[in-house]
Formats: C-alpha cells, structure tokens, sequence
C-alpha cells in the first residue's frame, strides 16, 4: 500500500502525522498551563494537592506526545532535526530541563521524609508550565518566521548567531504566539479543573480565570495570526526548488486549501465556545472538550499551512537557499514508507489513551479522596 505511493506523497503523509502529533502536545499542554495557576486557585494545602493530583494523572501524556512528536520528526525530516537541534541548541535544552524537573516534581513532591518541602517541587512545576509553554510556542514560530542557519552541500549545518536559538524569544512575532500558547495553555488548564476536580472554590476561582487568561490569549493570538498573514512568506518554486519571498504567503497558503481553511475557522469557533460557555453558564464543565478540539484543529492546520503549498517549513533568513521544504529535508523513500505501516498502529495507541483517561477520569477528585489511604498522592 504505502509502497506504492511517490516520494512526495509519503512526505506529505508524515508532515500530517507530525503536525497532528504537535497539535494534540499543544492541547496536552493544559498540564502546564494547569501549574502556573496551582497557587493562584489552590489556596489551602488540600486544595494544592487537588490541583496537583488532576494533573499529575495526566502529566505522561504530555511528556509522551512531546516524545513521541520529536521522535516523529526525526525519523521522518532528519534534516530539521540536526540543523534545529544542532543549532538552536539552547533553546532546546531548556524546554528539556523544563520537562525534566517537571517529572521530578510528580516524583518527590510528597515522598516521605522530604527535605526541601512541597513548596520546591510545585516551584519546579510553576517554572516548566511557563518555559514549556513560552518556549515551544516561540520555537514553533520560526517555522513561519525564519532562523539563522545555513546548510552545505553535504547537508551539515551550521548556525550563523552565538545566542543558538535564544535570539527567537527576541522576535515579537516568535514571541507572541509564545505568549499565545502560554495563555492558552493556563485557559485549558482551568477549564479542566473545572471538569475534574469537585469543588467549589477551585470551581469558581478556575471561572474568574478563564477571563483574567482568555483576553490576554485572543490579544496575543490575533497579534501572530494578523500579522503572520499579511507578512511576506517563504515560498519554494516547484520547478527549480528555489526559495524567494511570496507577498501574503501564509494567507494565501490558507486560501488555497479549503479543507484547511474550514479546520482553522472551526478551530478558534471550537476554542471560543468552550471559553464562552464556561464564562456564561454557570455550571458548565464541559468547555474543556470544546476548546481542547478546537486548539487541536486550530494548530494543526496552521502546521499544514507552514508546510504545504510549496512552501518552506523551518526557513532560513541567513541564506535563504539553505531553507528547509518537505522535500529537501525528509528521510528515503524507504524509511518514509517502513515508518508509514508502522504509523498504523497508531489509532490502537490514541485508544489506549482515551480508555485510561475515561478510566482515571471516571469521577472528580474530591477532598475525601484526597485524605484516602488508597491512592496514590502526588
């Protein structure tokens, strides 16, 4: 079957699942979101250990679909991977730090005899949520944007500034869908607080914040999309494979793919109404599903949009002929089509994870649960 398929039509196959993949670990990153506000909504220790208790049945799949997303990316655009890796290497090595304390965190933050206190490990937390979030939404950015690389005939890269990847955070664009994706992810993480845990408290003060996030959140989104659409972007001659810049590349990109121009507006009317609804009804605790869809539609089809259409998906504003495609920058034919058969495999493993979350959020996380010696506390 994948046999059968042309070069191009296999890179364009692993360029959805890589963009799919990267569009559920944005959702996912409600666990980070979820931390940043562990001391704003939890205002007792039991409350804290609620939060952190939510979270913490969730915090793998986050870390595993970050994982899993790399990986993805490797196997199938080597190319990105060794020339990002390799060169925005600071850039990438906090947002590791950042996943490594977290697990550290869920790890010892109630062991026996535990020296530094709970205090430290919920410190970690609060420092992953913000750095996880900041950094990967301004890392995703210069997909759109540009970074200062330039690549060889014998595919060895080499990056043109000494800050190695940190001058992103400098950009406004990179930052603010950085900013975007943070305030994103604190919305997300409210609103599924208010989906799993029973309390009345944590219930009301997760409500006041999904304003005090949700308009910093649409400031910063429309910011990176507005712009992002009338700017110029990186087009790839189809013929020669040339790179030169496109006036309204992006929103054009958006113009000629319908489906992909129906995702985006379903995305944000997704991500809208659950806000909304959560905002206005007063016990409405399904907004997390709504808005959780519609940030998975929502991201992935400005994935496709940065890499589709002839269009150069991680460019360089260095030397602009070292830009990487999905063409220039994808594994064999071979290696596209063994990892194609074993990509079916994963429908079992979204199942798998939709049968342990059913089965771990079978009913809210109350205070009694909290003070049973059945279970184990984060």
């Amino acid at each position: 079957m994948f046999g059968e398929l042309s070069h191009l039509a296999l890179q364009q196959y692993w360029w959805i699942i890589v963009s799919l993949l990267g569009a559920l670990l944005v959702f996912l990153m409600f666990v980070q979101g979820g931390q940043t506000l562990i001391y704003t909504i939890g205002k007792t220790n039991v409350e804290r250990t609620m939060i952190v208790n939510t979270l913490g049945r969730k915090w793998e799949f986050t870390f595993t679909t970050l994982v899993t997303f790399g990986g993805a990316f490797f196997a199938s655009f080597p190319l990105f991977y060794s020339t990002s890796f390799g060169g925005a290497y600071w850039v990438w090595m906090i947002i590791l730090f950042a996943f490594v304390i977290q697990a550290i965190a869920y790890e010892f933050r109630t062991r026996p005899n535990n020296v530094f206190g709970a205090r430290t490990y919920e410190t970690f937390l609060l420092i992953n949520g913000l750095l996880g979030t900041v950094l990967i939404g301004t890392a995703v950015a210069t997909f759109f944007t540009g970074s200062a690389f330039s690549v060889n005939d014998m595919n060895q890269s080499q990056w043109a500034l000494k800050s190695h990847g940190l001058e992103a955070a400098l950009n406004f664009h990179n930052l603010s869908l950085g900013l975007a994706v943070f305030f994103l992810a604190r919305v997300l993480g409210a609103l599924y607080f208010m989906n799993s845990i029973k309390h009345e408290g944590i219930f009301q003060r997760a409500k006041k914040q999904l304003v005090i996030n949700g308009v910093p959140f649409l400031v910063f989104f429309l910011t990176f999309v507005i712009w992002l659409f009338v700017r110029d972007g990186f087009a790839v001659n189809p013929d020669t494979q040339a790179v030169y810049m496109e006036p309204f590349k992006y929103f054009n990109n958006l113009m000629a793919m319908p489906v992909v121009l129906v995702m985006f507006l379903l995305g944000v009317l997704g991500v809208l109404l659950g806000l909304g609804a959560s905002i206005l009804r007063e016990e409405c605790t399904k907004g997390i599903w709504a808005a959780g869809a519609g940030t998975v539609l929502t991201v992935l089809s400005l994935l496709l949009v940065a890499g589709f259409n002839n269009t150069s998906f991680y460019p360089s504003t260095h030397d602009l002929q070292s830009s990487l495609t999905i063409q220039n920058a994808s594994s064999s034919h071979f290696t596209l089509t063994a990892m194609s058969y074993a990509s079916l495999m994963v429908p079992f493993v979204f199942a798998y994870i939709w049968y342990v979350w059913k089965a771990m959020n079978n009913k809210p996380i109350d205070e009694d649960e909290m003070n049973s010696e059945d279970i184990h506390v984060y």
